[in-house]
């Protein structure tokens, strides 16, 4: 894992801890490669394609952060599975939303067609239990498990809820804290779990506020684009059907949008519609909420329990999914 691989804020991180961290991160990164590569050229190549295609790493840098500088070699296989957990979870995703391209790249379903993608991410999702049952306790076990089976109910609450833009803001967080808070949430627990230290629970309140936090502004970004930023087109989330907290505040402060037919829906006029949520004040209230996330984050970290290196690190990494997406 490089610098040049990774987004600014990251690359802070990984500077700020450079005395552990790259070191650890570098092994995550051999490990995913090992475990996702050599199953024949129909799952095994396209696993390594995926994980080539990148990422920020979040997920597993977290898991070590949480583990803290002198964690092992559980710490570093509950991470190498986090990743993978998340790697498959994408690849379904794709499957299921038909999506043409991720992170700039057609996706697997895009090139090899739903059987292999179905097939990739089964194979990604079956290596990351292995290597967290071969390295990790039975607690991660548990708890990653725990948290597939929440990553599969929000993927079926969003399916359910295609297309439907009556939905609430309720339903809405609640899907979101299933789909996404619950993975950065797990990541911190079985990194703690992994080392023993005390917090557990704290730091798992600070993952799913992060989380929470980075898919607010994710759906931020669907609105505003560029697509050579966001690797896929703007309006993707309309295209698909998928009803976010900017079109569900836009209702409220243009009328008009409450009528809109998302079934359907073309590329130009998802545009046409991203404009008229980006002309109300909805996009600056999701960064609001988004941003006193961040802050409620940082404030479960700021007891006694926590190093001051644990503080600055799982900070910095706060702050930075907020700057990724100002």
């Amino acid at each position: 894992m490089t610098g040049s691989s990774v987004p600014p804020p990251v690359t802070a991180v990984m500077d700020a801890a450079s005395a552990w961290l790259p070191a650890r991160m570098a092994v995550v990164e051999e490990r995913l490669g090992e475990l996702a590569g050599g199953y024949g050229p129909k799952l095994g190549e396209e696993a390594e394609a995926t994980l080539r295609a990148g990422g920020k790493r979040l997920r597993p840098i977290l898991v070590l952060m949480a583990a803290g500088d002198g964690a092992g070699e559980r710490a570093i296989r509950a991470a190498t599975a986090v990743e993978l957990l998340h790697m498959a979870t994408l690849v379904h995703d794709d499957v299921l939303d038909g999506a043409p391209v991720r992170r700039g790249r057609p996706t697997v379903v895009a090139r090899s067609g739903r059987e292999r993608a179905v097939g990739v991410g089964d194979l990604l999702l079956s290596r990351a239990f292995a290597e967290l049952a071969d390295g990790g306790g039975d607690a991660e076990v548990a708890e990653l498990s725990a948290a597939s089976v929440a990553l599969a109910l929000g993927e079926l609450a969003q399916r359910s809820d295609a297309y439907d833009t009556s939905i609430t803001e309720e339903r809405y967080l609640w899907r979101c804290s299933l789909k996404t808070a619950r993975l950065f949430e797990s990541a911190c627990r079985v990194g703690r779990l992994a080392s023993g230290g005390p917090g557990t629970e704290e730091l798992a309140g600070f993952g799913r506020e992060i989380g929470l936090a980075f898919q607010l502004l994710d759906d931020v970004l669907d609105v505003t684009g560029p697509p050579e930023r966001t690797g896929k087109a703007r309006g993707t989330d309309l295209l698909d059907g998928t009803v976010t907290l900017p079109l569900i505040l836009a209702r409220g402060l243009d009328p008009g949008l409450e009528s809109v037919e998302l079934r359907g829906l073309a590329p130009a006029e998802a545009e046409a519609i991203c404009d008229r949520i980006a002309a109300t004040d909805a996009l600056d209230v999701v960064r609001a909420r988004a941003r006193a996330g961040i802050e409620n984050a940082k404030e479960i970290i700021s007891s006694r329990q926590f190093s001051d290196q644990e503080r600055q690190l799982l900070g910095m990494i706060a702050d930075g999914v907020v700057e990724r997406y100002s």
